[in-house]
C-alpha cells in the first residue's frame, strides 16, 4: 500500500505575484517553414501577427457543402 501524503495546491486564482516575481514569456510562431520569436519581428510583421485568426479544420470543412 502506498501511504504518501498529498498536498493540495492553491487554486490559480488564489496565487498573486508581485511584478518582481514575474518573468516575461517569449512567444514564438511559425513563419515560412521555420519558428521565430515574435519579439524579433519588425513593426509591420507584429501587426500582421496580431491580426491573425485561429480556426479549426472541422469548422472550415463544415462550411464547404
Amino acid at each position: 500500500m502506498n501511504h504518501t501524503k498529498q498536498t493540495k495546491l492553491p487554486s490559480p486564482a488564489a496565487i498573486v505575484l508581485d511584478d518582481a516575481e514575474r518573468q516575461p514569456c517569449e512567444i514564438w510562431t511559425r513563419v515560412m517553414g521555420y519558428h521565430r520569436p515574435v519579439s524579433s519581428f519588425n513593426t509591420g510583421k507584429k501587426g500582421e501577427f496580431h491580426e491573425r485568426t485561429c480556426f479549426t479544420e472541422a469548422s472550415l470543412s463544415a462550411g464547404m457543402h
